[in-house]
């Protein structure tokens, strides 16, 4: 990579960064007004709880000085006393009790936002983070930025002792509250250098902690794999590769607490040795009395509490580095849609206008146009890499082209409701995800009113899987996790849920490459004739695929290089053929077989 190649990579990476952050800043925000009346109660209960922490010198000082000299009021200062310890107790319990609320009413408010986002991205954005840094984003990093609206109100609280404190010393003696600030240059260095080498530490330790959970999932996703390939060992060094910076960080960040701490333990009792010395001193000139030096000396102790101080801030660190790693999920662009509804009993008509994909800089779909006929059943075929899965996506809107537009029955797919949009696109995939509690719940999954059971029968049956699905302990009341299940019977399964709520565009994205040639060519059968009518794109491998459907589109490297029927295009170009060599192969070997079985 050339130098300004390279500069404008860092520039493009430090703009992200900023990005991410600001959206992580304003979905705390958001976070704390979710829990704004809960937030303003802890903010309230820890200052009443400093406030009576400031108060208790005070009283303290003077009830002593009152007792000494036998006053008639010192029992009723004694009662005081007592009050503001107990005020101090009960409002620091409260708080304690409305912090865990706020903690995990913001944790669940970034929860949702951050799920929201990625559920309504397109599916390429939402893959940007493998599966195991997305489930740590939206739990462990989750619940540290869930911290920060009530670890803010507290770090806010923590510096009304100090101050105030300092201001109660230059109310009993300027010249003790003077020897106590000569130390406090010493505190807020300690305190800028803490917040600083503490945020290093934190970034880094939950980077690794991010790839360490991805690698995790990545491994336990391919089990079957790794046991067959014999690779558990390089595995788990894999995984574990980045253990040690997390022992290094996690030590580090110790350290650095630690550290600030041993500075502190030994810059308090220095400040109190001087604020006591000089205390001393003014009271053997008579300037103050026993209580106000007892006053100024617990004062002293408030003003350099640092422990609550740098415990608030270690807080609001750990919780926006952690919001920065959620918010990388909110920053996903949102998939929108539009207000416009598809015309009633429209035939599926789909146009592609100059339709232009790029991924990674490079260009995978080269301006496409196109026009499907409503009720055409279209065989998008290629060679690895020629963009039939991108164009399914594209055609049914799963994804946005980056120029161009796709239109069906005449409305841009962009203007489209949401509910419209899935109600009337359907789509079967290659590896199907199963959602739902039982079989027939897996099936009836998708948008728009329930099916029904006979509909998900029928679905089933066209998809033919009803009887294996009627061998099952409980037929379609089994549970997914007590039914276990070949790759093929996942796969039709998921061809069913796409029957149960065809619309007038389906696309089914190599939906049938786990099944056998026999059941392909019975779903391919059952598509034609039990399923609602209408548009269907098929990325097809399979040549029966294309001999059936009425149009094929090829693709190769990303452009259209032909349509036409199946057989004029076999007929006229060896290229063609050549697509389907393999498969033709197979053919001429299953039909060999048959004749020999004869």
């Amino acid at each position: 990579m050339s130098p300004p190649d390279a500069a404008a990579g860092t520039e493009a990476r430090t703009a992200q960064a900023a990005a991410v952050a600001r959206t992580a800043d304003r979905a705390l925000v958001a976070a704390a007004r979710h829990s704004a009346g809960r937030t303003g109660a802890v903010l309230g209960c820890t200052l009443g709880a400093a406030a009576a922490s400031l108060a208790e010198p005070a009283v303290l000082g003077h009830t002593l000085d009152l007792l000494l000299r036998r006053a008639p009021a010192g029992p009723a200062w004694t009662l005081l006393c007592a009050a503001v310890i107990a005020a101090e107790v009960a409002l620091d319990a409260a708080a304690a009790r409305l912090t865990g609320e706020v903690d995990g009413r913001s944790t669940a408010r970034l929860r949702r936002l951050a799920l929201a986002r990625l559920l309504r991205t397109a599916p390429h954005h939402a893959a940007r983070h493998a599966p195991g840094e997305t489930a740590a984003r939206l739990t462990a990093h989750a619940t540290e930025a869930g911290k920060v609206p009530a670890a803010v109100a507290h770090a806010v609280a923590a510096l009304l002792p100090p101050l105030g404190a300092v201001t109660a010393l230059f109310l009993i003696d300027v010249w003790t509250a003077l020897a106590f600030l000569l130390g406090v240059p010493f505190l807020v260095l300690l305190l800028r250098a803490f917040a600083r080498d503490t945020r290093t530490s934190i970034a880094r330790y939950q980077q690794a902690q991010l790839e360490t959970a991805g690698r995790l999932t990545e491994a336990l996703a391919g089990a079957r794999t790794i046991a067959a390939a014999g690779t558990a060992e390089r595995e788990r060094a894999r995984i574990l590769a980045r253990l040690p910076e997390l022992g290094t960080e996690g030590r580090r960040m110790w350290q650095v607490y630690g550290g600030t701490t041993a500075r502190s333990a030994a810059l308090m009792p220095m400040l109190l040795y001087a604020v006591l010395a000089v205390g001393g001193i003014r009271l053997s000139a008579g300037a103050i009395g026993v209580g106000e030096l007892l006053a100024a000396v617990r004062y002293a102790g408030l003003a350099a509490g640092i422990g609550a101080v740098t415990g608030g801030l270690a807080a609001v660190v750990r919780g926006r580095s952690a919001a920065r790693r959620t918010a990388a999920l909110l920053a996903l662009p949102v998939l929108g849609h539009g207000r416009a509804e598809l015309p009633a009993g429209g035939p599926g008509t789909l146009e592609l206008q100059g339709v232009r994909v790029v991924r990674g800089g490079a260009t995978v779909l080269h301006d496409i146009s196109l026009v499907i006929p409503g009720g055409t059943t279209v065989a998008v075929v290629g060679r690895s890499g020629a963009g039939k899965t991108l164009f399914a996506a594209v055609a049914g809107r799963l994804t946005d082209p980056d120029a161009g537009r796709v239109l069906l029955d005449g409305v841009p797919l962009r203007e489209v409701t949401a509910e419209a949009l899935r109600r009337e696109v359907g789509y079967a995939f290659d590896r199907p995800v199963l959602l739902g509690d039982t079989v027939g719940e897996a099936i009836a999954f998708g948008a728009g009113p329930d099916p029904g059971p006979e509909a998900v029968r029928a679905a089933a049956r066209a998809a033919g899987a009803d009887l294996f699905v009627r061998r099952l302990p409980h037929a379609y009341g089994t549970r997914l996790a007590h039914a276990p299940m070949s790759g093929g019977e996942v796969q039709r399964l998921g061809l069913a849920r796409a029957f149960c709520h065809a619309g007038r565009l389906l696309v089914l994205d190599d939906a049938t490459s786990s099944l056998d040639t026999v059941t392909a060519r019975e779903v391919e059968r059952a598509l034609a004739r039990e399923i609602r009518p209408g548009t269907r794109i098929v990325v097809a491998h399979r040549l029966s695929s294309a001999v059936r459907a009425d149009l094929v589109v090829w693709l190769e490297d990303g452009r259209v290089r032909a349509t036409g029927t199946h057989g004029v295009l076999w007929r006229l170009d060896p290229a063609y053929r050549a697509v389907f060599a393999a498969d033709t192969e197979r053919d001429t070997e299953a039909e060999a077989e048959r004749e020999a079985a004869r």
